[in-house]
């Protein structure tokens, strides 16, 4: 009864207990068990039944409607002759299956296999600036309102990939960056007719752009898509990007994963194409902007799919180095470590002189991205970001000019981030700096920044007030010493209290009355040592 997370199945070689016990049916000491079941909802696509479909010797397969679409296993009345050992078998494996119920994913979802389209339509439902292809299921694809093939005459910049890792791409499409995104299922690449069905809603005579993540069944898909697009009048190009840092070279012939740095070449690239350069100059821009970003990741737990189970493959205290938005194995698994250790490593590993991965060198310019990977919350996020920029300036001597925080390619509801980092030059500033009318793309970040911090005003009772008043006199009167006793014992009877009030406001409030008290008090043990 092996499980791997992701497919199910019951039974597996000739040689399995399972199996052996089947074959044995017909042995001595046979007797009747009648099973009955309920409808079981298992994971979507689940892979239930007996070793290579073969039914039962004697009986037909009580299996054969296994699975079905949304995942139900029925099994209303089942009559088996079987020796004593299939009995423990067979009861062990309902077990199993009720058990594995217990941790399937929680979803605020309907039917698993509606998901992307789902979304797509609370997507234009929610931004008038957006609309989609109506070819729902098999064709899947989001573009500008403002948009049509026969009246465009700007460069088309398109990309696209499997979806679950919202709000890219879809999210980023808008005046100055994406004119469409072909969403494919989750984690699987969009088919080649939903590609070229967004070719051709929005390639006018300048032609189109196609901005691919480095995997292989994008490539593939986007390719043909292109090469029929070609034959077909139209004008195509394609830049692949590839900005993943976890693993060492050489990476073979699949090359480094797309990951976050693929957002920043969207921005530079539909600025391009919004100031009307050609289809040649926006895809050199794009090319250069993709070589130029790297990226790297660092995942608390791994997703879990729409309809499957929950996986525990990384344990409590744990995490993953380079862990990919797919759920592809990283560098390393590793203690949880504080996140300004974590942020060190990651940005090593980034502009590693080994790899040469990107060509930052101290003194260069950078832009910062600190993307969540879908579960992680913004305070998080702030807090590696807050902890990158001055590591960047101090410990690699780079200047940061822009830096991007928040959620911009996620992986469904994995907790963690990643840190993607861009040597910006004049240009690519302008690009991203430029307006965009895309969703998701954050406002607020471009330009100079002024000084992180001032200084809090002072009241003005303060700025005149003696000073000598404020300090203790060297000796106590009795008055004095009886006060300063029970101030003190107080303070203390408060301190010690702790986690009683913080017990007991967690049933009523938020838990941090004892925390709150606790500062308080210190503070005023400290001014009275003073």
């Amino acid at each position: 009864r092996p499980r791997d997370g992701s497919r199910w199945r019951v039974g597996g070689p000739d040689d399995s207990p399972l199996t052996s016990s089947i074959k044995g049916a017909a042995a001595p000491r046979n007797r009747r068990l009648l099973l009955r079941t309920s409808a079981f909802s298992l994971p979507s696509s689940p892979r239930l039944g007996f070793p290579t479909g073969r039914p039962i010797p004697g009986h037909s397969d009580p299996f054969a409607r296994s699975p079905l679409r949304r995942g139900f296993f029925r099994c209303s009345e089942v009559s088996l002759t079987s020796s004593s050992d299939l009995c423990s078998e067979v009861d062990s494996w309902f077990l199993w299956i009720a058990s594995a119920m217990a941790y399937q994913g929680k979803k605020l979802i309907d039917d698993p296999n509606d998901v992307v389209t789902e979304f797509i339509e609370g997507l234009v439902e929610t931004y008038p600036g957006l609309q989609y292809l109506d070819g729902f299921p098999q064709v899947k694809v989001v573009l500008r309102a403002d948009v049509s093939s026969s009246t465009y005459d700007k460069v088309a910049v398109i990309s696209g990939g499997g979806s679950g890792h919202e709000p890219a791409h879809a999210g980023f499409v808008g005046v100055g960056m994406l004119t469409a995104a072909i969403c494919g299922d989750v984690f699987t690449s969009p088919p080649v007719d939903s590609i070229l069905a967004g070719i051709r809603a929005v390639t006018g005579p300048m032609g189109c752009l196609l901005i691919v993540k480095n995997y292989t069944g994008d490539r593939l898909n986007f390719g043909l898509a292109a090469e029929q697009a070609k034959s077909e009048g139209y004008k195509v190009e394609m830049v692949i990007v590839g900005d993943d840092c976890a693993l060492p070279p050489p990476r073979g012939i699949a090359g480094r994963r797309g990951l976050a740095g693929t957002i920043l070449v969207h921005k530079v690239t539909g600025a391009a194409a919004s100031a009307g350069l050609s289809l040649a100059e926006v895809a050199a821009e794009a090319k250069h902007a993709a070589e130029m970003v790297g990226t790297m990741g660092v995942a608390l737990s791994v997703c879990t799919l729409p309809g499957q189970v929950t996986s525990d493959r990384l344990g409590p205290g744990k995490m993953e180095l380079g862990l990919g938005i797919h759920g592809e194995p990283g560098a390393a698994v590793t203690d949880l470590q504080p996140v300004d250790v974590v942020v060190s490593h990651v940005l090593k590993q980034i502009l590693s002189m080994e790899t040469q991965y990107v060509p930052i060198t101290r003194g260069s310019r950078v832009v910062l991205m600190i993307n969540g990977l879908g579960a992680t919350p913004i305070m998080e996020l702030m807090i590696a970001a807050g902890k990158a920029v001055p590591q960047l300036q101090l410990e690699h001597g780079v200047a940061v000019e822009r830096v991007y925080t928040g959620s911009f390619m996620t992986s469904l509801d994995m907790a963690g981030f990643s840190i993607s980092i861009m040597k910006a030059d004049s240009e690519i500033l302008l690009r991203l700096d430029a307006p965009t009318k895309a969703p998701y793309w954050p406002v607020g970040v471009d330009g100079e920044h002024p000084p992180a911090k001032i200084p809090v005003p002072v009241p003005p009772s303060r700025s005149t007030r003696n000073e000598e008043v404020l300090t203790q006199p060297h000796e106590l009167n009795k008055q004095g010493y009886i006060l300063q006793v029970a101030i003190e014992a107080a303070t203390n009877a408060v301190i010690s209290l702790k986690e009683s009030l913080n017990e007991w406001d967690s049933k009523v409030g938020d838990g941090d009355c004892g925390s709150t008290m606790f500062r308080g008090a210190t503070a005023i043990l400290e001014d009275m040592r003073k």
